[in-house]
């Protein structure tokens, strides 16, 4: 272990790595020696935090569908109970789920882990940490790590105990009651979604409890519900909404089973998507709106937090329609939900924080972010809206949508990659100032946002540097068509010149 790089296991606030061997290129380094040092490091940090020694700590352990995760959750047990800890085995669970373990009456875990690596191909796996806090920081992880390249772990005489809990099927019912009391249905209060066919499509990963588990006992019909079977192979698609194959797969089982609503989850159910009864997308800027819609409706004049590539028509709908404020920050769920509990400390009301990729994460749920919860909102919603003769999506009626919308990836070809973006985005800047019909959108906190005011372009351009990987995402929106054709032209006359940018 003495040459092996622990740094290269930290992602933010998460651990990911390699965990199956076969893909060119991609070396295996976690495997399940690793997984159990890094057990051992959380419980010892976790001693350390709630200054309790390791004999007395209670500790969750779940994962997701992954090829690797029964034996690296096997291996992460075994190191938590190499120090004496108790060990609660949850099997297959939500990342969600394990947060909960945390603060539900009964558990009341001291600490949490998840094996997962969210979307990432089946080769990869990864492992999330929780206390009743709620997820752990960038920090946080280097602790961890930290310990673990140390390696000197105090081991208990006696082994703790490893306790088998179906602990998904407690937090499945919480959602069930909750939406049973939001609802509060005159004639059927038992099964308020009665009468809904509603679909769910789980990419064969942890979330197909909720069709069973939720959406039965509420009595919806879920007859086309798809890939509920948990497979780490992901056979029919990858199991993750901003991934488009996966979105036409559900949208066509709407149509095709006529249904009134359609439900994605990502592999670990921290991140999800929905779809309205004519087999449209909710997701992205359409999700972000329809939950704000029911946000300012119970909170009204809340600040809606956001990542930096939400369009303009989004902006104009949260505080023309909704009158409420919409807060464009940095991408990363975590810079999202940090920043919304930062602006409640600092005295400004916010209860949402919401990326486009789906993660989605409310004052009223600990700022969990929580693919479960949100699509509960939305059925919620859902089954008001048929009491009352309506459908969901009147709540989005005056949305603005861009007529055109594309991302594109910027290779870079040099070693030290965030010095050269960094100078791009800089000479971006002094390019835009001479451009007559672009303007610097002030309150921008990561890259550099333009908008492009001239008729035949009408929208606007973000370009920033990827957080981790040497790549410089541009975002381009427009509300004419060919209108992201025009402005990328532009750009890359000022792209052309750059030596290292793959353009």
């Amino acid at each position: 272990m003495q040459d092996f790089n622990w740094k290269k296991l930290q992602n933010g606030s998460d651990i990911r790595g390699v965990a199956i061997a076969g893909v060119p290129n991609e070396d295996v380094n976690l495997t399940p020696t690793i997984t159990k040092i890094l057990g051992q490091s959380f419980a010892s940090w976790l001693s350390q935090k709630l200054d309790k020694p390791t004999t007395e700590l209670l500790i969750s352990v779940g994962r997701d569908s992954r090829l690797s995760g029964e034996e690296l959750m096997q291996a992460v047990m075994e190191g938590i109970n190499s120090l004496g800890c108790q060990v609660y085995d949850f099997a297959i669970a939500s990342t969600p789920a394990m947060f909960m373990s945390t603060i539900t009456d009964g558990f009341n875990c001291d600490g949490a882990i998840m094996l997962t690596a969210s979307h990432l191909p089946f080769n990869r796996n990864g492992l999330k940490f929780f206390t009743e806090r709620g997820g752990l920081e960038k920090k946080d992880i280097t602790d961890i790590l930290n310990l673990a390249e140390k390696n000197e772990f105090a081991v208990s005489d006696s082994l703790g105990s490893i306790t088998e809990h179906d602990f998904i099927s407690v937090y499945a019912q919480q959602f069930v009651t909750k939406i049973r009391e939001a609802v509060n249905h005159p004639d059927h209060y038992e099964q308020p979604l009665q009468g809904l066919k509603i679909i769910v499509d789980a990419g064969n990963g942890a979330g197909g409890f909720y069709a069973s588990k939720v959406l039965q006992p509420l009595g919806a019909d879920i007859t086309g519900s798809q890939f509920l079977e948990p497979d780490g192979t992901f056979p029919n698609h990858v199991p993750n909404p901003e991934d488009k194959v996966a979105m036409a797969s559900i949208c066509e089982a709407v149509i095709k089973h006529q249904a009134d609503f359609g439900i994605i989850f990502d592999t670990d159910v921290d991140r999800s998507a929905a779809v309205d009864r004519f087999g449209k997308e909710l997701n992205r800027n359409r999700l972000i709106a329809l939950i704000s819609a029911i946000i300012l409706q119970e909170y009204p004049k809340s600040t809606i937090v956001t990542d930096s590539i939400t369009s303009d028509g989004l902006t104009k709908f949260i505080e023309q329609d909704l009158l409420g404020v919409h807060h464009r920050f940095k991408r990363g769920y975590k810079n999202v939900i940090n920043e919304s509990i930062r602006l409640n400390q600092s005295g400004q009301e916010s209860w949402l924080a919401i990326e486009t990729s789906g993660h989605g994460a409310m004052k009223e749920n600990y700022f969990l972010d929580d693919g479960a919860y949100l699509v509960s909102k939305l059925l919620i919603e859902l089954a008001k809206s048929k009491l009352a003769g309506k459908s969901l999506t009147d709540l989005i009626a005056n949305l603005q949508e861009p007529v055109e919308s594309e991302e594109f990836r910027l290779k870079i070809s040099v070693e030290d990659f965030k010095a050269l973006g960094d100078r791009v985005i800089i000479d971006l800047k002094t390019f835009a100032a001479t451009q007559p019909d672009w303007e610097i959108v002030p309150n921008n906190y990561e890259g550099v946002r333009i908008s492009c005011t001239s008729a035949d372009e009408n929208g606007w351009f973000l370009l920033r540097l990827s957080l981790h990987d040497p790549v410089m995402p541009l975002n381009i929106e427009s509300n004419v068509k060919g209108g992201v054709e025009r402005i990328a032209k532009r750009l890359f006359t000022f792209f052309e010149p750059i030596d290292s940018l793959d353009i």
